[in-house]
């Protein structure tokens, strides 16, 4: 029975920007009870599998409990005195320009506010960007071109109401899986009509009414194929376009485009542009596969071009609808953490509003250019421009383009901080000082999500050792470097109440976010604040934008944008033939410093790998398993193929979210090129090109121990278990003795070894006890070595006298590959359901499995494998 003696807090999931609500409960011993809050408007209750197992991930294994000086444990004082030194004497040295911050997504929009103000108001440089470039800056500048101010026009609700959901570029199944069974509701509720538009064959697709696989990098071709159909049809909203300028330049521009450049048939494009066109009621979902290219800006405003064409925009169930990737980017754009923006979506380059902040804060100087956005920050930490960087709650050193050069950059920098909540990443690895700061469940503040809706993030848990708020960090930071009155801050609903009140100085200047409602609210409303949708003021509280016409650039309209359909900005070529897409999987999160803690969580997809279509394998002589390699003109890679037609010929896919800490070898973005959008400044991560080779080890091994272990061999990726770690790994040179090689490798020199060569095979299997237990075992052999692997995973610190057999005894079952991580239920479990319970349906393996019956995103893996049943059962 669960202990009801702590009481259940309502917070914020710290995962994607879908902001849904948790309802939290202190167990008494560190860890969490964590449910779905069945009154959040976001999620109702339902929670994806990443949310369901927050509660395996706020343990204190890795945590970093005190700062850090130069890898010695050190106090706050002397820590915050070192850095406060830093950046002062590099600000008067060298300028204001010298310093930066990269903050996060990850960060309360308090600690946000305090952050951007430091920076630009005290500081005197706009050189803060957050990793939120990476995923969203597109849709900020196309936003801005065609709306005046960065504004999502419509809500979640919208997705409820539409008669078609055309997902572009977006993964929903997997990466905002919440909201994908909302629509899933819709279809079967109204018949809510669903498109999915990517080159992938992803989870998305299952079910959808239409799958478009179109060509990398051509969706303004399609858009603009579209936009050209609604101009042939008539089905320009005439009243609408009153409110509009800069339609016929658009429709003319479209024009000029050959939708055939999306490599889509005929038939194919004529059956999207009637379905859209004949649908009144329209949602067009986008995410990083628009957003991340270096025409994402252009992408995003073909995208809204053929809503105000249609005048499908603010009303119940249409829009254009930028679904965000982290729990707070939506915040971080509203609060200024953009080096190009100001607080209250105020523009930086506006004298009027520079001039507005600056009284506000009344702050000595105010950022009037703006600073460098994340590419071209680590550009100028590496050649030396940047002296000074503080790096908060971000892994740059792994997730920007270009990774090894970012890495470097940091690498060689005069004066690096990180604040996290660990120091086990590739970037904490290379500060001069490491900051330790409070984790989800600790912090209190709050998050806008992908709607508008802004959410209170609670304290569930004590926070631990030395670890602090990272607005109280920042704002200390502040006080030291001359400024106390400025960042004299005593809580984040003290930093709130400030924020809220200059939104409402940005809505005096006609800007759309004013939440200055809020701006009198004491700390008990603060403390009891339920979610709520901005804006909110006196006159307005929540709703939708633009149905009425009112748009936010001068004279009120809004603009359609003349774009053109451009190819990515990396071309094919003999050595580099293949076009790599990157993204993320349906269970861990950026570089996994919290979802790597969950046992469930690693055991769905426990390496990295690529997918490869079988035409181009059966070219490249890559077999199922096998090992390869990528090169690119940047860096270097190996993962696991994975043949499959969900890709294109031609187009290959890796997951980002592997690191030096848990693969090496497979930090994928270190492959991608550091080209940006010239308008937005985001990355293209989507369509980098990469060669792609077969890689032929000595060896290859797959290991389990209790204890962590960092194996010394050219490929190795691991993942937790619950018993340990598992490993698999491939070496290029034969170790000369294999049972010294497994002694180093789990750091066993005198436990008691069981060893089975196979010389002639060269094939070995050593497994180490202690007092009867199973401690590690490692088995290695000239090609992928056939085990059951999840089996294994479970046997350390357990009587297996018999685990170098690699096999489960008769009497014990094998769940097989974990499917469904919500429920814990394996391949094998579910492929005994289908024929001894004889299933027949998805609904049905989840009545009698559970699998699937929660956040859906197992579904298309369970259609599959039904499918796959019911076929083998037919031909037998």
């Amino acid at each position: 029975m669960k202990d009801q003696s702590f009481p259940e807090i309502r917070s914020t999931c710290p995962y994607c920007g879908v902001g849904c609500g948790v309802r939290l409960r202190a167990d008494g011993n560190g860890g969490l009870d964590v449910r779905g809050d069945p009154d959040h408007p976001a999620n109702f209750g339902k929670l994806c599998s990443k949310g369901s197992a927050l509660g395996e991930t706020v343990g204190l294994d890795g945590r970093l409990l005190s700062p850090r000086i130069h890898g010695r444990d050190a106090s706050w004082d002397e820590a915050l005195e070192l850095v406060a030194d830093r950046f002062r004497d590099t600000v008067a040295r060298h300028g204001p320009d010298s310093v930066a911050f990269y903050v996060s997504g990850q960060l309360l929009t308090e600690d946000y506010y305090v952050a951007n103000k430091l920076m630009k108001g005290y500081v005197g440089s706009a050189n803060i960007d957050t990793n939120s470039r990476l995923c969203m800056a597109s849709s900020v500048a196309g936003h801005k071109r065609a709306f005046g101010t960065d504004t999502v026009p419509g809500t979640y609700e919208d997705l409820e109401e539409a008669d078609l959901v055309v997902l572009v570029g977006s993964n929903l199944a997997w990466c905002h899986p919440v909201l994908h069974q909302r629509i899933l509701a819709a279809r079967e509720a109204r018949g809510t009509r669903l498109v999915v538009i990517d080159p992938r064959r992803t989870a998305s697709c299952d079910g959808a009414d239409m799958h478009l696989g179109l060509a990398a990098g051509s969706d303004a071709a399609l858009f603009n194929g579209l936009l050209s159909a609604i101009d042939a049809a008539g089905a320009i909203d005439d009243d609408f376009s009153a409110h509009i300028t800069g339609m016929q330049d658009a429709i003319a521009a479209a024009a000029l485009d050959d939708d055939a450049a999306t490599g889509l048939t005929r038939a194919q494009l004529d059956a999207f542009y009637k379905l859209w066109i004949g649908s009144r009621r329209v949602v067009t979902v986008y995410s990083q596969g628009v957003n991340q290219s270096t025409s994402g800006t252009d992408k995003v405003n073909a995208i809204v071009n053929c809503h105000l064409a249609t005048g499908r925009i603010g009303l119940p169930g249409t829009g254009p609808f930028s679904v965000t990737g982290q729990p707070n980017a939506m915040g971080g754009r509203e609060v200024g953490g953009l080096a190009n923006t100001l607080a209250c979506h105020l523009d930086l380059e506006n004298p009027d509003h520079r001039a507005a902040v600056h009284q506000f804060w009344d702050s000595p100087v105010i950022a009037d250019t703006p600073g460098k956005k994340a590419v071209d920050m680590f550009r100028a930490v590496g050649d030396g421009r940047i002296r000074a960087l503080w790096i908060i709650h971000t892994n740059p050193a792994v997730t920007m383009p270009d990774a090894d050069a970012v890495r470097d950059a940091i690498a060689g920098c005069d004066f690096v901080v990180v604040s996290d909540i660990t120091a086990q990443t590739d970037t904490a690895r290379l500060a001069h000082v490491l900051l330790p700061a409070t984790a989800w469940g600790e912090k209190d503040g709050t998050v806008t999500n992908s709607d508008r809706t802004i959410s209170r993030q609670r304290t569930a848990l004590p926070a631990p050792g030395d670890t602090r708020p990272d607005w109280d960090i920042i704002a200390e930071i502040g006080r030291r470097m001359g400024h106390a009155a400025a960042f004299d801050y005593a809580s984040p609903a003290e930093i709130f109440r400030e924020y809220a009140a200059l939104s409402g100085v940005a809505g005096t200047l006609g800007r759309d976010f004013d939440i200055s409602g809020k701006a009198e609210l004491g700390d008990s409303g603060y403390k009891t604040m339920a979610p709520f949708r901005w804006p909110f003021t006196q006159g307005r509280q929540g709703g939708r934008f633009f149905a009425d016409g009112q748009f936010y650039h001068d004279g009120g309209k809004g603009r359609m944008i003349p774009v053109r359909h451009r190819a990515p900005g990396s071309t094919p070529t003999a050595d580099t033939p293949f076009r790599l897409n990157t993204g993320r999987i349906r269970d861990q999160w950026h570089t996994m410093t919290r979802t790597a803690l969950s046992p469930r969580l690693s055991a769905h997809l426990a390496e990295p790998y690529l997918e490869i279509h079988p035409t181009d394998a059966a070219r490249l002589h890559i077999s199922p398993a096998d090992l390869v390699h990528l090169h690119s003109p940047h860096g270097r890679a190996i993962l696991r193929a994975r043949l499959t037609d969900a890709v294109q010929p031609g187009d290959v896919f890796a997951p980002m979210h592997w690191t030096g800490e848990t693969a090496p070898a497979a930090r994928i973005d270190a492959l991608v090129a550091p080209l940006t959008d010239p308008v937005s400044g985001q990355p293209e991560s989507k369509a980098s090109v990469v060669s792609v080779a077969r890689f032929d080890p000595a060896w290859y091994g797959f290991a389990v121990s209790s204890q962590p272990l960092s194996p010394d061999s050219a490929y190795w990726a691991r993942a937790r278990t619950r018993t340990g770690w598992r490993a698999e790994m491939a070496g290029a040179t034969l170790p000369q003795d294999w049972e010294n090689y497994a002694r180093g490798l789990f750091d066993l020199p005198q436990a008691q070894a069981q060893v089975m060569l196979d010389a002639r095979r060269g094939r070995a299997r050593i497994a180490f006890h202690h007092d009867g237990k199973l401690l590690a075992a490692l088995f290695a052999g000239p090609e992928p070595v056939a085990l059951k692997r999840e089996f294994l995973a479970t046997l350390p610190g357990t009587a297996a006298p018999d685990a170098l057999t690699g096999h489960p005894p008769a009497d014990r079952p094998d769940p097989g590959p974990l499917v469904c991580s919500c429920f814990n239920v394996g391949l094998n479990t579910i492929l005994a359901a289908i024929e001894d319970q004889h299933l027949m349906s998805v609904e049905a393996i989840g009545t009698a499995l559970e699998a699937g019956a929660n956040c859906g995103s197992c579904r298309p893996e369970l259609a599959g494998i039904l499918a796959s049943a019911l076929s083998k059962e037919a031909a037998e």
